[in-house]
C-alpha cells in the first residue's frame, strides 16, 4: 500500500502529537542517573582491568 507525500506528512504530525516529552526534572534526573552510573562503571571496570594486570604480571613474571 503506497502512501502519498502529504499523506505521510499527514500521519507523521499526528504521531509526533502523541508523544509524551520529559519534564525539565526529569531529564535532569535521568542524566544525572547516567553520569553516575558511567562513573561507577568506569570505576569498576578499572578495579578489573588491575586485578587482571596484577594476575598477569605474577603468572608471566
Amino acid at each position: 500500500m503506497k502512501t502519498s507525500p502529504a499523506q505521510f506528512v499527514r500521519q507523521v504530525k499526528q504521531e509526533i502529537s502523541k508523544i509524551t516529552w520529559p519534564t525539565r526534572s526529569e531529564t535532569v534526573q535521568g542524566t544525572i542517573t547516567v553520569i553516575v552510573m558511567s562513573v561507577v562503571l568506569a570505576g569498576f571496570l578499572f578495579l578489573i582491568d588491575l586485578i587482571f594486570a596484577y594476575a598477569i604480571r605474577l603468572i608471566v613474571g
